[in-house]
């Protein structure tokens, strides 16, 4: 006899999903460009921040091993926790909190490196905490959906 309950997928789920599906993979398409100093992606932060694409590729050059290592898992994590939603599986929740290792680390780098001045400022600490807000809240909600046999 099978004892397991089979519960229903939940609206949300598909809606939050999918949303953060897309929102992860610009995070992990600005990784991937960024790593690869691409000149025509990174071209769109001269309008924007007043900087130049070899200023910034020499900001990412400068990046300690450790850092680049937490930025992938910070986006990685994220990235693959949306998917793993959008398949309802529980592993979301570790990938959401692999994320959350990865954006704790990488802040603290961010904030105490050596930052250019041109994407220093209000706008990035606003960034930031959309950010955070945005990859806590979905640990909990992973978490939660867990808790309800949604994901399993």
């Amino acid at each position: 006899m099978n004892d397991t309950i089979s519960v229903k997928t939940p609206w949300h789920l598909w809606v939050v999903g999918v949303v953060t599906f897309l929102f992860n993979a610009v995070g992990a398409l600005d990784y991937t460009m960024s790593q690869l100093r691409n000149r025509s992606y990174l071209s769109a932060a001269e309008g924007t921040y007043n900087i130049t694409v070899d200023e910034m590729i020499a900001y990412i050059d400068a990046f300690p091993a450790w850092a680049n290592a937490t930025w992938a898992l910070g986006v990685w994590g994220a990235f693959f926790g949306s998917l793993l939603l959008l398949f309802r599986s529980r592993y979301a929740v570790w990938s959401f909190a692999v994320s959350i290792v990865g954006l704790v680390l990488t802040t603290i780098y961010q904030f105490n490196g050596n930052m250019p001045e041109a994407l220093e400022g209000p706008g990035q600490v606003a960034f930031a905490a959309v950010i955070w807000a945005i990859t806590i809240g979905l640990f909990l909600y992973a978490r939660r959906m867990t808790a309800k046999g949604v994901l399993r």
